[in-house]
């Protein structure tokens, strides 16, 4: 791959590793983030800029990788925004987890410039993004998709191009869904299993080699047993992610009810102080309303 001018605007716990991989390539990559610069992109080859708007003066391809929706807003079209900073032909891609219905709009907003848009979140967490292992559900052109598909390899590797603009996010909140509903099987069952009275590392060794044998069991089942509820995924960005998929079902006039209580279980944990835990602690949750608690 030829070296190319690159733009990386969000460098948190997901964007920091994925800015980094794209430094390791070799191509020029210009970073702006709103909080400090991590050590590891400062003291790389990185080229930091003060805003969104120069590092899309500098890159022909912008990364966006943020919290929520109102920041990607913030991000592409408030003041020094990408926006400003575009010309013709460069392409503006946002890899954070956001609403479809804005993000169709951003889109049409980016295309009105010259520019292609393409909507790409993520699945994987922390690890997959350390490890360049992500999964990256794309809404794109075919053109478009193309262009950045060698970019996406560098940080990912189950690339799919979905549909048009939208179609990312759209996958992204149906991954949310299934995620969350698995990780409140697997609390629900071990917490069962252990109160009466099996050793749940051992009930989980023995699923995992049956039908119920899943990701979510294998690694979040293990932080559960071992109570080791370090993000990983806060259990806030799962509630941001999860508000999405009501808010969008409720729009479409779609019932989801196990969503929603799987959402409840995470207002539980947030309401005891647990925005910033992993989100396999929804188990504690559980928990509570089992007064009692599996242990080590």
């Amino acid at each position: 791959m030829s070296k190319l001018k690159l733009g990386f605007v969000g460098l948190g716990i997901m964007g920091a590793p994925m800015a980094g991989h794209l430094v390791a390539s070799g191509h020029e990559v210009y970073v702006n983030t709103r909080s400090q610069v991590p050590p590891e992109i400062a003291n790389s080859a990185a080229i930091v800029c003060t805003s969104p708007a120069e590092v899309a003066r500098q890159a022909d391809i912008i990364i966006t990788m943020l919290p929520d929706t109102p920041d990607v807003e913030k991000v592409l079209f408030g003041e020094q925004g990408v926006a400003q900073g575009l010309s013709a032909g460069k392409i503006v891609v946002d890899m954070s987890s956001i609403s479809p219905i804005s993000t169709q709009e951003f889109a049409k907003r980016i295309n009105a410039l010259g520019c292609e848009y393409v909507d790409a979140p993520v699945s994987g967490g922390q690890v997959g993004a350390k490890a360049a292992s992500l999964t990256i559900m794309v809404g794109a052109s075919e053109a478009a998709f193309a262009k950045v598909k060698p970019i996406f390899e560098l940080m990912g590797k189950n690339i799919t191009l979905v549909g048009a603009n939208g179609a990312g996010q759209i996958t992204k909140v149906a991954n949310q869904i299934i995620v969350a509903l698995n990780i409140e099987a697997v609390a629900e069952a071990l917490v069962f299993a252990a109160k009466a009275g099996a050793d749940p590392a051992k009930v989980r060794q023995a699923l995992m080699g049956g039908f119920a044998s899943s990701k979510i069991l294998e690694v979040h089942g293990e932080r559960m047993i071992n109570r080791t509820f370090d993000p990983g995924f806060r259990i806030e960005l799962h509630q941001k992610d999860l508000n999405l998929a009501l808010s969008s079902a409720k729009a479409l006039g779609v019932s989801l009810p196990n969503t929603a209580t799987a959402q409840e279980l995470f207002n539980a944990c947030s309401a005891h102080g647990g925005k910033a835990w992993d989100h396999s602690a929804m188990v504690k949750a559980l928990e509570k309303l089992a007064n009692f608690e599996m242990g080590k």
